[in-house]
């Protein structure tokens, strides 16, 4: 999990796409953001779209996707094309993951409007449906409260069938939980603790549940940062890096425990019983968000080292 507004060149992606392939890292997901976090000037941040279907193009294996475009600048009709473009690129290969958005900011800075927080949730929901009413209808009609179609066609239909992954973003609220539940294939949460996670996966399984769905078929995902060595030295050292790569308020013992709670740090072993922890409280997959994006090695790390310690 890449975050592309955080001065990610178009060498920097390619780089990163190749090494996920020759390590066997099977998926690479990337934000969909227009400014930096830090909103630092000077950080390139190309988008998310164009991006992925440029690596689509020049890649084999690697499944690509974003967690999540944002309801507020990614119109339904408009993005489900999009993916589904990609979709015949890659040969079958990309994941589609949405959310409400969240930076206020990127969109005070490029002129995108950013209702309050229930309208976006709604939007989202409208969101959810349309996309995959297209991907799988030969002709949607909807009316909504913030979209409207007219008997528009649902083409280009996608390469996977019935369609590529749909991921919805969410802490576990009604306004997240409930459209994911009808249309979504993954419900993914950011940056929790296992325990956390156990409680927002039981309040999306009630979703399901509200809506006559076997939650059995919901895939439950998380997305964290991942700083991981070949030793544990390796990854405090990498921790040491992060820390100071910004002015910070508190110590470095009590930001990295802070961190430690709710992400992956650690050797490849210490790695691997981490994401076991998230294993027994039903997370089936985890995005490790990689800050350090010029950083191959822990590239290595993930696929190589890290996906058999896992495996066994």
């Amino acid at each position: 999990m890449i975050e592309g507004q955080e001065g990610v060149t178009w060498q920097d992606w390619c780089a990163l796409a190749d090494a996920c392939e020759e390590h066997g890292v099977e998926t690479l997901f990337r934000s969909d953001h227009y400014i930096s976090q830090a909103d630092e000037a000077g950080r390139v941040a190309h988008d998310a779209w164009t991006t992925i279907a440029a690596l689509a193009a020049r890649t084999t294996r690697l499944r690509l996707g974003t967690l999540v475009s944002p309801v507020t600048f990614r119109a339904p009709a408009l993005l489900a094309n999009a993916a589904a473009t990609v979709d015949h690129i890659s040969g079958g290969r990309v994941e589609l993951g949405i959310g409400a958005g969240w930076m206020e900011r990127e969109h005070e800075a490029f002129g995108f409007a950013f209702p309050e927080t229930s309208i976006r949730v709604e939007m989202l929901a409208e969101e959810a449906e349309i996309i995959h009413r297209l991907w799988t209808e030969e002709w949607v009609d909807f009316r909504g409260s913030h979209y409207v179609l007219d008997h528009a066609p649902g083409l280009p239909k996608p390469v996977q069938r019935p369609h590529p992954p749909l991921l919805v973003g969410g802490g576990g609220g009604r306004g997240t939980a409930d459209p994911a539940a009808r249309f979504a294939d993954e419900y993914n949460t950011p940056f929790v603790s296992p325990e956390e996670f156990a409680g927002i996966r039981t309040k999306v399984v009630a979703a399901c549940e509200r809506v006559g769905r076997d939650a059995a078929t919901m895939r439950f995902s998380l997305m964290t940062t991942c700083l991981i060595g070949e030793t544990h030295d390796d990854a405090l050292a990498r921790a040491r890096e992060l820390y100071g790569s910004r002015g910070r308020d508190e110590g470095f013992d009590g930001w990295v425990s802070r961190l430690r709670s709710r992400a992956v740090i650690g050797s490849v072993d210490e790695v691997s019983q981490r994401l076991r922890d998230y294993e027994s409280v039903g997370c089936e997959r985890v995005m490790l968000q990689h800050l350090f994006h010029t950083d191959l090695e822990s590239v290595r790390l993930l696929g190589s080292q890290l996906a058999p310690a896992v495996a066994t």
